[in-house]
């Protein structure tokens, strides 16, 4: 009787040593600055943001929104991290590749053609809102020789 106690003992020790040995899941991995900044400017894959609903965009100071005011502006993180713009007053391409200026992770710079690509864009977002900052030279500053876009950007997004 006291060697099928011990038996039945030492197989319930066994079998608990090998539970126990199972490696717990720990904690969850960081994320790094990148993927913190990314989720930031595009959410969880695409983030949609307009100057609709208290949006706005001031020009050196003055105030430019109604000339701009239905403008939409789509960042993708995917494999090739795409934007779209929409109303945006020739001032940002229709659409193009985003990436991150410098290794802080709170600029982005465009491509395209028009007077906002190659710039580095300055970037916060905070809840609801995305805040761009950004200079435009006065050297090819123009649209159509008639629309001077010179000048220092702070436009404010809503997301939608």
């Amino acid at each position: 009787m006291k060697t099928r106690f011990f038996s039945t003992a030492f197989a319930f020790l066994i079998f608990v040593s090998l539970i126990s040995c199972k490696e717990s899941p720990g904690p969850a991995p960081q994320k790094t600055p990148e993927q913190i900044a990314t989720e930031a400017i595009s959410g969880s894959g695409t983030q949609a943001w307009g100057i609709a609903g208290g949006g706005s965009v001031t020009r050196d100071g003055r105030e430019v929104t109604d000339l701009y005011s239905t403008f939409e502006l789509v960042f993708n993180s995917g494999n090739s991290k795409t934007y779209s713009a929409r109303n945006s007053n020739d001032l940002f391409d229709a659409s193009g590749n985003w990436s991150f200026a410098g290794s802080n992770f709170d600029k982005v710079t465009l491509t395209g053609a028009k007077p906002a690509a190659g710039r580095e864009i300055s970037f916060t977002q905070n809840n609801n809102t995305l805040r761009l900052e950004f200079t435009i030279p006065a050297p090819g500053a123009r649209i159509g020789n008639t629309f001077a876009v010179a000048g220092n950007y702070t436009i404010v997004l809503m997301k939608k």
